[in-house]
């Protein structure tokens, strides 16, 4: 795999990193611990070229799903003070499970293009 692309697993590292740091004050915060955390280890064997088509393919499913069951009953934006905050809060929990669905799929995609090509 080119390191471009193995360095786009490394910077995702780092970033679902500070998205597990940043959920210190948060009720559930083990849970984004877990959600996070597992991204950022997923990336790390991405960026090492150790991850397998099945689990990238297998969380990118996980996310989706999660972030389905997160989803607010009336999505109100993300921006504090223009609705509900529960529901801005759940919103942008669900868009954040939504863009890691998004990275693993391109993960997936990027393993299984090489795998096709080797």
């Amino acid at each position: 795999m080119p390191n471009s692309f193995r360095f786009l697993g490394f910077l995702f590292m780092v970033l679902f990193l500070c998205a597990v740091f940043l959920q210190y004050n948060d009720p559930d915060a083990v849970t984004w611990y877990l959600a996070y955390g597992i991204g950022a280890f997923a990336s790390l064997l991405f960026g090492l070229g150790r991850l397998k088509l099945r689990w990238a393919v297998l969380l990118s499913g996980f996310y989706i799903v999660f972030s389905i069951i997160n989803w607010p009953e009336k999505f109100e934006g993300v921006v504090i003070g223009e609705g509900n905050i529960d529901a801005i809060e759940k919103g942008r929990e669900a868009l954040g499970l939504l863009i890691s669905a998004g990275i693993m799929g391109i993960y997936a995609l990027l393993i299984g293009k090489k795998k096709r090509l080797d």
